[in-house]
C-alpha cells in the first residue's frame, strides 16, 4: 500500500487540469487502470480491471474528449512533476531530453490521422508499409541515486496525416521542434537534445541554437563539411570566402594516424577499446561550426556523431548518444506493457478512408467536420499524454522505490535482479495486488467514493461487446 501512497501522492499534483472534482476523480482512476490492467483490449480493459460494471464504459470514454481536461495544462503539470521527483541526468548546465518517433498501427477507417505509414526495420517482423498514427515523442534522461539511468517520457504528438490548411508547409521536422521547444520552456532550463540521424537538419539545428539549445546526433556517412577558409592577405573583389577545404567525413576513416585509443565509456563494456577522432568543421545546412566525432567500435562498426556544442568531450559525446536506446525501450514498455497507444476511438461521421491513403485533406471540410475531427484528435492525444504519465509514474516508484517494489512482487521472473531497479511490467505487478485496497482507501475522496459506489460491482463485470 506504499506504494499506492506515493502514487497517489504524485497524481494529486495534476488537479489543476482539471476543471471539476469529478474529472480529476475519473483521470486517478484511469490513471490507475492504465497502470495494472491485465490485458491492452482499450478501455474495456479498464473497466474489467478496476471491478466496474458495464455502465462505466462510456464514462471512462468521455474522459478522453471531455473539455474539463486540459491536455496543454495536463503536459505543464507533468513535466514540472517530473523535474520534482526525478533527479535529472545533466551535463554541465544542460539537461538531457531525447527525441524519436514511433508508428501505431490502426485498422480504423473511420480515424482522423490515419494514412499509410512506411517502416523501416531489419527484421521481418515489422511489414514495410502499414496503416496507422505517427508520432514523436519526447523524454528526459533521469539518473538515480545508484547511477541507474531511465527514460521518463514527457508527450508524444501525432504529427501527420492531417492537412488543415495548404499554406501549412511544416513538416514533420519542424512540428517536432514546436514540441520540443515547448517542454524546453517549461522546463525553465537549456536542453541537449539527442535524437537519431533523421534529425541531423538544419531545420532542428537553427530553432534550437536560437534558445540557447544544443542537439547531438549521428550524422549520414555521407556527410560533407568544410575547414575555415585560409586568410588571404590580398583583400580581392567580391566577398570573402565563407567554405574553405571541403571534407568527406567517409574519408577519414581509413586515416589510422588520426584515431586516438581508449576505454570505452559506454556502461557493460569495461573490456572493450574504442578508437575515436574529432573535427569542429563548418557544415553547410547550418552555417556554422559544430562538431564531428568519427567513432570505431570493434563490434558495432563505425559511426559519425555531430553536435552543434563544440565544448562538448567527444568521450561524454559517445556515452550520452550511447543513451538513445533509452526511449526505444520506454517505446517497447508503452506498447506491450501499458498500451498507450492502444486506443480505438472512431468518428461516427467521417469519411471512411482508403487502404494506403495518405493525408487528409480538411481545408475543403466544413466546419462542423472539422470540429469533429479536432475533437478525436484531442481525445488521442489526451489517452497517449495519460499512458505517458502512468509510465512515469512506474519508472519513479521503480527508480526512486526499487526496494519496496521488490518486497511487493508476489510473481517470478527467470531474469529477475532485486538488486537493480525493477521494470515497468514488475512495478506493475506490484501496484495491481494492491489495487482493491487502493480503492477501498481512496474513497475517503468525496468525489472517488460517489463514483465507486456508483459504479463498483463485487462480481465480474459482464464483457463489453463494443470495443474499447
Amino acid at each position: 500500500m506504499r506504494l499506492w501512497i506515493e502514487w497517489f501522492r504524485c497524481v494529486r499534483q495534476l488537479r489543476g487540469a482539471c476543471s471539476r472534482s469529478r474529472t480529476f476523480a475519473w483521470l486517478v482512476l484511469v490513471l490507475a487502470a492504465v497502470s495494472t490492467r491485465l490485458d491492452l483490449a482499450g478501455v474495456t480493459s479498464f473497466v474489467r480491471v478496476l471491478r466496474f460494471s458495464p455502465s462505466a464504459y462510456r464514462r471512462l470514454l468521455h474522459l478522453f474528449h471531455s473539455s474539463a481536461l486540459s491536455l496543454d495544462r495536463l503536459t505543464a503539470l507533468w513535466v514540472q512533476l517530473v523535474l520534482r521527483v526525478f533527479s535529472p541526468y545533466t551535463v554541465g548546465p544542460y539537461l538531457v531530453c531525447l527525441a524519436d518517433g514511433v508508428k501505431a498501427p490502426k485498422e480504423g477507417r473511420k480515424m482522423p490521422a490515419v494514412k499509410s505509414l512506411h517502416q523501416e526495420a531489419d527484421t521481418n517482423s515489422k511489414p514495410p508499409f502499414i496503416m496507422g498514427h505517427s508520432f514523436q515523442a519526447i523524454s528526459l534522461l533521469v539518473r538515480s541515486a545508484s547511477g541507474h539511468i531511465a527514460a521518463v517520457p514527457l508527450a508524444a504528438r501525432i504529427h501527420e496525416g492531417l492537412v488543415w490548411s495548404n499554406r501549412d508547409q511544416r513538416t514533420l521536422l519542424d512540428r517536432m521542434v514546436d514540441l520540443f521547444l515547448g517542454l524546453a520552456g517549461l522546463c525553465e532550463r537549456k536542453v541537449l537534445l539527442i535524437a537519431d540521424a533523421y534529425y541531423a537538419s538544419g531545420k532542428v539545428i537553427r530553432p534550437l541554437l536560437r534558445q540557447g539549445h544544443h542537439l547531438l546526433t549521428r550524422a549520414r556517412m555521407n556527410t560533407v563539411a568544410f575547414m575555415h577558409p585560409e586568410p588571404n592577405e590580398r583583400r580581392g573583389r567580391g566577398r570573402p570566402r565563407i567554405y574553405g577545404v571541403k571534407v568527406r567525413l567517409r574519408d577519414l576513416i581509413a586515416e589510422r594516424g588520426l584515431f586516438q585509443t581508449a576505454p570505452s565509456p559506454i556502461p557493460g563494456e569495461s573490456h572493450t577499446t574504442l578508437e575515436y577522432c574529432w573535427f569542429d568543421l563548418l557544415w553547410r545546412p547550418v552555417g556554422h561550426e559544430v562538431r564531428f566525432i568519427v567513432v570505431k567500435h570493434p563490434h558495432r562498426g563505425v559511426i559519425i556523431l555531430m553536435t552543434t556544442d563544440t565544448d562538448l568531450d567527444p568521450l561524454d559525446a559517445i556515452v550520452l548518444y550511447s543513451h538513445r536506446f533509452k526511449i526505444e525501450t520506454g517505446f517497447r514498455h508503452a506498447i506491450h506493457v501499458l498500451g498507450s497507444y492502444a486506443y480505438h476511438f472512431w468518428m461516427e461521421k467521417m469519411d471512411p478512408i482508403r487502404r494506403r491513403s495518405g493525408d487528409q485533406h480538411l481545408h475543403m471540410k466544413s466546419e462542423e467536420y472539422r470540429r469533429g475531427v479536432r475533437r478525436k484528435m484531442q481525445a488521442y492525444h489526451a489517452h497517449v499524454q495519460i499512458g505517458c504519465i502512468a509510465q512515469g509514474l512506474l519508472i519513479h516508484l521503480a527508480v526512486n522505490h526499487g526496494e519496496q517494489v521488490w518486497r511487493q512482487f508476489r510473481s517470478w521472473l527467470r531474469t529477475m535482479d532485486p538488486t537493480r531497479p525493477p521494470s515497468e511490467l514488475v512495478v506493475a505487478y506490484s501496484l495491481r495486488e494492491a489495487l482493491p485496497e487502493f480503492l477501498a482507501e481512496a474513497a475517503g475522496d468525496d468525489a472517488l467514493r460517489k463514483l465507486l459506489a456508483t459504479y463498483s460491482t463485487s462480481d465480474e463485470p459482464a464483457a463489453v461487446r463494443r470495443a474499447g
